[in-house]
């Protein structure tokens, strides 16, 4: 090829990527600097980020000076790296979050334009058709309800997803020559050795970040491959991933960080972290997310296949056209990408506690699967509706949504109302009521911790000496704190609390000095 038409290929696709990753990145920030974080997840990472940077420990995390064992430490660091550009606040929190999101559109992108739709005949129509496939993945994935959600939120989630994809795409280049359909067990190598090497260093290293994003579910991409693997039976495929030596390549990245936290924690980040955060998960219902009966058990089994329809929103109106399709004719991309899907969906059908974003690293494959075969139709004028369509109610949603809700966030509220008399020597507590939320606002600017009280102890509290201020449910407070002394400050609100999805009036009654 030409050296000028190189060089034109190259800037248009470099135009393409930072046209693609910037679009998505402003759909995704809109509205969150406006939004209140949501209790429980959002104040929990929140926190543990900024005490994180406080101690200058960004090996085990804290949360209200107590160590935070539920998750690696991957989210945290990004946010403490967010903290830093655009200070401690809830955009800052939420920002890590969105550029994930919008890597992960890139991914899509970049490996969806190395496929081919089916039956596409020469090559300059596998070309114009793979790039084809990696836009609309990347839209359909951006554009789907709960990467809208979980792009917003600051969790782990987009992180996971990110790590997931990039682990499954380079699973895939190993798998196979890029832009073919040749079986995946071709005695002709997949690409040359230096590209095998190259995907086999991205594949081993994006599931050692998808462990420290969220622990060994990061790992489902090996069983993606492992049983692709078992169905072809190809002895090369097994050379090609050198197994042994990848996992060790994984396991030592994961113990740059694990060997210390494990040694600080004195092992309690594993049986906590991975006994009760992972297996725990699996074999019981935690925070009510699931079923507490085996009966129920067995008729919650359909839950992600029938909530996919909605997470899944607007696309998920195709499913059914795509499982026809899908059911009549498969090449080997498709299986591929089927069995990542399968295999996400059985295992979190399997596990006992059950959340309707626990399949959203699904969501790339799936994109990938329908793009594919709406390149095949040809199905330009609904792709673009919908995604115009999707595209401006999002925007909509997230423009208009956040600060008319806003007032209904007890803690944030309380916050506001009281900030101007609060002092970073002062003390705090609350009965009753202790969302996160709380501990993230008002550490912004009290120094100190939240103290959980009793009703016995609250106002043995407030006669210590030095200023302080205690939380309460409104009628709680008012018994409490019948003839509080006239120089105390009162302040109340009427809100939701969305972690127990039940309506709450909080006072926070202050002693100044």
């Amino acid at each position: 090829m030409p050296e000028a038409i190189l060089g034109a290929h190259l800037k248009s696709a470099i135009r393409n990527y930072a046209l693609l990753f910037f679009g998505c990145l402003l759909l995704h920030v809109a509205g969150t600097w406006s939004l209140p974080l949501i209790d429980r997840d959002e104040p929990r990472f929140a926190e543990a980020s900024r005490e994180m940077t406080e101690r200058g420990d960004y090996v085990v995390p804290h949360f209200n000076n107590q160590v935070r064992l539920d998750k690696p430490p991957l989210t945290y660091w990004m946010q403490t790296a967010s903290y830093k550009i655009f200070g401690e606040n809830d955009f800052a929190t939420r920002f890590p979050s969105a550029v994930a999101a919008a890597l992960v559109a890139l991914s899509i992108f970049g490996w969806g334009s190395r496929l081919r739709p089916p039956r596409q005949p020469s090559a300059s129509q596998a070309h114009i058709g793979g790039d084809r496939v990696g836009c609309w993945a990347a839209i359909i994935f951006t554009l789907s309800l709960q990467t809208f959600l979980h792009a917003k939120a600051g969790v782990a989630d987009m992180w996971l997803v990110l790590f997931m994809t990039t682990a499954h795409w380079s699973g895939y280049e190993l798998l196979q020559e890029p832009l073919g359909h040749r079986p995946l067990a071709s005695a002709r190598p997949a690409v040359a050795p230096y590209q095998q090497t190259r995907w086999w260093w991205v594949f081993y290293i994006s599931l050692a970040f998808g462990f420290l994003a969220k622990g060994p579910i990061g790992w489902i991409p090996l069983l993606t491959v492992g049983s692709t693997m078992f169905f072809v039976r190809g002895t090369q495929l097994a050379r090609r991933f050198k197994i042994t030596r990848g996992v060790l390549l994984t396991l030592a990245i994961v113990a740059i960080w694990g060997v210390p936290a494990l040694i600080q924690t004195h092992g309690e980040f594993f049986t906590i972290g991975i006994g009760r955060h992972v297996l725990g998960r699996s074999l019981v219902t935690m925070e009510g997310h699931g079923a507490n009966s085996f009966g129920m058990y067995l008729l919650l089994l359909p839950f992600y296949f029938v909530t996919i329809f909605i997470s899944f929103l607007p696309w998920s109106i195709k499913l059914p056209w795509l499982t026809r399709k899908l059911w009549l004719n498969q090449d080997n991309i498709d299986h591929y990408l089927i069995a990542g899907v399968a295999v996400i969906f059985i295992i979190f059908s399997l596990i006992k506690t059950k959340l309707p974003h626990y399949t959203l690293p699904a969501f790339p494959l799936l994109a990938l699967l329908l793009a594919q075969r709406l390149a095949t139709e040809n199905s330009m004028r609904f792709i673009r509706n919908c995604a115009a369509a999707s595209a401006l109610a999002y925007l909509g949603l997230a423009l208009v949504v956040p600060p008319l809700v806003a007032r209904f966030f007890p803690a944030y509220e309380l916050f506001r109302e009281s900030r101007d008399d609060l002092r970073p020597t002062m003390e705090f507590g609350a009965v009753s009521f202790t969302e996160p939320s709380l501990v993230w606002y008002f550490r912004s600017r009290v120094n100190g911790f939240l103290t959980p009280l009793n009703t016995r102890r609250a106002a043995d509290f407030m006669a210590q000496t030095g200023p302080r201020f205690v939380i309460a449910p409104t009628s709680l407070a008012t018994k409490l704190f019948p003839n509080h002394p006239e120089n105390w400050r009162m302040f109340s609100t009427r809100g939701f609390n969305i972690a127990k999805g039940e309506h709450v009036e909080l006072t926070l009654l202050l002693k100044p000095d």
